[in-house]
């Protein structure tokens, strides 16, 4: 602005100071990338692209193996909400070397903090429950769109019970992302499975709201977990909740999967199994290993950078597995779905950029 200002402001003159002003952001912008790479050694960066790479990986990967399980004979609910949180001792043996090598003390069992993880686990079990049903009935892009409503979820129960802030940008991607939601439901006709009934598809759509709002919930719990009863976050401590949620989740999964007599039920399945039951046992341990995987990535990503660029790599992970979805398991994918992914990476961007603009007041 300061051309425009000794010119007497001068119409004529602006089109010429808008590509160095363009510059300029783009030199500064490099200059404080240059600035950040250097504070941190390459092995900081090196594990930075490993955890995003779990992530862009891991996540999707996961959702078309649940997926497959269905579309190949599997029936089970139980067995699949088994199979996200059987992985847990993987996240175990990563937390063991912290103590071990880095010589850290393991957070004191409380008994509040011990009833946290027991309500954490319950809930992380019966919201895998949820996602179970709706991959049975829904297509797995149509099921992963859905779940980006998690989000919406996150912010809100955020909102109320951590008292983060809601600006403009988060409640723009609120009313973007449940535009999206409404463009699916609107489009139910033309990517309903062959063998699913009408009534099954609308569970498989209520089931992940609900499976959504739940973990938008979970999340909430978890930051007021940290907050009020650990009160520091490091990357120790964080491994340790995903141990201990994870491990309550087990046991209570394990639990349904006892009294639904599902163990047994899983020869049955492996015999009748498109592929045999090797490639029904192989679908259930890739399952159990990308999931945590994911989890660990994600854990990873949250400590080595922000909540920002999780959200970045969680944008990005949505369209991913559609069209993953649509090439690998030949997904249906209409125009106004397309449409829902589009707005729903468009409220992602939303989200984003209102998680990461600092406040008013903020030094």
């Amino acid at each position: 602005m300061q051309p425009l200002l000794e010119s007497g402001g001068r119409m004529e003159e602006e089109p010429s100071n808008l590509p160095v002003s363009l510059r300029g952001r783009v030199s500064a912008f490099e200059t404080r990338a240059r600035e950040a790479y250097k504070r941190k050694p390459i092995s900081h960066w090196i594990l930075l692209v490993l955890s995003s790479a779990a992530m862009l990986v891991a996540f999707p990967a996961s959702s078309l193996l649940s997926r497959v399980y269905y579309a190949n004979g599997g029936t089970s609910k139980w067995i699949i909400s088994w199979v996200a949180v059987a992985g847990w001792p993987l996240t175990a043996l990563i937390l063991l070397p912290t103590y071990l090598v880095c010589k850290t003390s393991p957070t004191p069992l409380t008994l509040k903090l011990t009833y946290s993880y027991i309500v954490l686990g319950l809930l992380s079990a019966a919201d895998n429950l949820m996602y179970a049903y709706a991959y049975a009935y829904l297509p797995a892009s149509t099921a992963s769109l859905l779940a980006s409503s998690s989000l919406v979820f996150s912010a809100l129960f955020g909102y109320l019970l951590v008292k983060n802030k809601l600006n403009a940008a988060i409640v723009n991607a609120v009313v973007v992302i449940t535009a999206a939601m409404t463009i699916i439901a609107l489009d139910s006709d033309s990517d309903r499975y062959g063998n699913v009934t009408d009534k099954q598809y609308i569970w498989g759509f209520v089931w992940d709201i609900l499976g959504s709002a739940l973990h938008g919930l979970i999340f909430a719990l978890s930051e007021l977990v940290f907050v009020k009863l650990v009160g520091r976050r490091s990357f120790h401590v964080v491994l340790e909740q995903q141990v201990m949620v994870s491990l309550f989740a087990f046991v209570f999964t394990t639990i349904g999967v006892i009294v639904n007599n599902d163990f047994q039920g899983m020869k049955y399945e492996a015999r009748s199994f498109k592929g045999g039951k090797s490639s029904y046992y192989l679908v259930l341990i890739w399952s159990t290993i990308s999931f945590q995987l994911g989890v660990l990535g994600s854990v990873a990503v949250l400590f080595l950078s922000s909540t920002v660029l999780a959200g970045v790599l969680n944008a990005i992970r949505v369209p991913l597995t559609s069209i993953a979805a649509v090439i690998l398991l030949k997904d249906p994918m209409s125009g106004l779905k397309i449409l829902s992914l589009v707005v729903t990476f468009w409220g992602f961007g939303c989200y984003i950029y209102g998680s990461s603009s600092p406040s008013k007041d903020s030094s």
